[in-house]
């Protein structure tokens, strides 16, 4: 599996899913909540952006912007706060390390997108720092509130799932892209060299 497909929503969202799940089962009813606010808002500014620029033509040409990362965006905003979670008991310097090494791994895959021309570096730079910024939101409530019990059996079944995601056929999020922006604005308009909605 090469490194930008863990980005793709097929593992990423089924790993969003797992923390919202690990943390309702843990009783930690508001940092679950926040989770879910804090990433669907994220995912909200990714669609937003694409379905302007297929829809309307909303860009900034001169950075070649069309739209966020969601590559990026999800890499940055669930890989350091799921390893934050399993490793919610140690020390504050392993919780550090556990977020920057998510951030720098997010950061490979953002340059990935870039390196396989599927986005132009602002596309995956503002992707990624979008995506930071849901992670440090969650994390900074995270040290506020109360940490949740983790249940071992869900985050093993978790895993598993995770690893059987990673097999799935890849979700269609161009099509869904160019559906909702068809829907929404009348006609749909073809990205940019053919890129795909990501």
């Amino acid at each position: 599996m090469q490194i930008t497909q863990i980005g793709g929503s097929t593992i990423l969202l089924p790993a969003a899913a797992a923390m919202a799940a690990w943390l309702s089962a843990g009783q930690a009813w508001r940092l679950a909540c926040y989770w879910c606010l804090l990433f669907a808002g994220g995912l909200l500014l990714v669609a937003a952006s694409k379905i302007a620029y297929v829809g309307w033509g909303v860009g900034i040409e001169a950075l070649d912007f069309t739209g966020f990362s969601g590559h990026a965006m999800r890499a940055a905003a669930i890989i350091p706060p799921f390893f934050y979670i399993l490793l919610q008991q140690n020390t504050l310097a392993v919780r550090l390390s556990t977020v920057l090494l998510g951030m720098s791994f997010a950061a490979l895959i953002a340059l990935s997108r870039v390196l396989l021309h599927f986005h132009s570096i602002s596309e995956a730079l503002s992707g990624w720092i979008l995506g930071t910024a849901v992670c440090l939101s969650f994390l900074w409530l995270a040290e506020q509130l109360p940490k949740p019990a983790l249940n071992r059996a869900l985050v093993v079944g978790s895993f598993a799932a995770l690893l059987a995601a990673s097999f799935a056929k890849p979700i269609p999020t161009e099509r869904l892209i160019n559906d909702a922006a068809a829907l929404l604005s009348g006609h749909a308009r073809q990205t940019a060299d053919n890129r795909q909605a990501r």
